[in-house]
């Protein structure tokens, strides 16, 4: 299994892109809560020679295919073939609300943003003329002028996020990987995730064979004041994600569907302090690893093992660099 790290900004971004490398991890990846997820990446990429860098996620209903296929390409060219394109929707309140651009049907219109950037690209690397025409998108403009610079290594590798059957088994049928949301069980990838990614799968005559399947558990690990201090925060994300009401499915496999309507009440009357409280141990244990590094391995292997091709993880910080790459060797091979 390939262990990934990531990063929280332009701040730092080299060093620790150059630590994550030099420590045996996989990948970095950055995402779009707060800050851009592209720049970041773009130091990595210059710092680092072996190490992938990879959005997980960049909202794709922020922007616009082409606009995304000039970033990607670019970090595709610049990271020289390593960049990994992780796409989500996000909800409808982000993308018309905060982000300020048209909600359609969230699974038709990721389809047809990932079929306007594979056309794109292929305009670009292949010189087919450029002509989609789809219900939310329309490329049909490339002078010569704005095609970007020739490189040989080709489009990146798209993933997809999401939680539910239609967008899982949309990434299953037309992406490179899916990235689980971190809000998941391992009962919710064997049940729901990996069934609806092998239909889409199947649908288009492929297999699971090099198809990636990514995830950023609730890893609790470190000292023992390390883990008493994470522990509430942990809760306090399972919370927020489960007063999300189109989450909930994650919540009645488990038959806690009481409790997510409870989740929501509190999140809309604005008492988020309550909310953790909510949280029972078993619902940790569900979500979250928590575990002393030394069974940190184990205890991943026997959770994710033939679930996952890649799982995102930060080191305490009491581990030093020495073990802190240590414990990456041993979880490389755990699975």
């Amino acid at each position: 299994m390939k262990v990934d790290g990531t990063l929280s900004g332009l701040s730092g971004a080299a060093d620790r892109a150059r630590a994550l490398e030099s420590r045996g991890y996989d990948a970095v990846w950055a995402g779009e809560v707060n800050q851009d997820p592209f720049l970041p990446l773009a130091i990595a990429a210059e710092v680092t020679e072996r190490l992938a860098v990879g959005t997980s996620i960049a909202v794709a209903f922020a922007r616009s295919p082409m606009s995304l296929a000039y970033t990607a390409d670019d970090l595709q060219r610049h990271s020289r073939g390593r960049f990994l394109l992780g796409l989500g929707s996000q909800v409808k309140p982000h993308v018309t609300r905060r982000f300020g651009m048209p909600w359609g049907r969230p699974a038709a219109q990721l389809r047809e943003f990932v079929s306007a950037l594979r056309a794109i690209w292929s305009s670009w690397h292949d010189g087919t003329p450029l002509d989609f025409r789809g219900t939310y998108y329309q490329h049909t403009l490339m002078p010569r002028d704005f095609v970007p610079p020739h490189h040989d290594f080709g489009p990146p590798g798209i993933l997809l996020a999401g939680v539910g059957e239609s967008m899982t088994r949309l990434a299953g049928e037309v992406a490179d990987g899916f990235i689980c949301h971190g809000y998941t069980t391992a009962r919710w990838i064997r049940e729901r995730t990996l069934p609806a990614l092998l239909a889409g799968r199947e649908k288009t005559g492929a297999t699971m064979d090099g198809f990636e399947v990514a995830n950023t558990p609730f890893i609790v690990t470190g000292t023992d004041e390390e883990i008493e201090r994470k522990l509430p925060q942990v809760r306090g994300q399972i919370a927020f994600y489960a007063s999300t009401p189109a989450y909930r499915g994650v919540f009645d496999l488990h038959g806690w569907g009481a409790a997510n309507e409870e989740l929501t009440a509190l999140s809309k009357a604005g008492r988020w302090s309550d909310m953790a409280f909510l949280v029972t141990d078993e619902m940790v244990e569900a979500f979250a690893i928590v575990a002393a590094p030394a069974e940190l391995p184990d205890r991943v292997a026997e959770r994710y093992s033939g679930l996952l091709t890649r799982l995102s993880f930060t080191p305490p910080a009491s581990l030093d660099p020495d073990s802190a790459a240590d414990l990456v060797a041993r979880l490389r091979t755990c699975c």
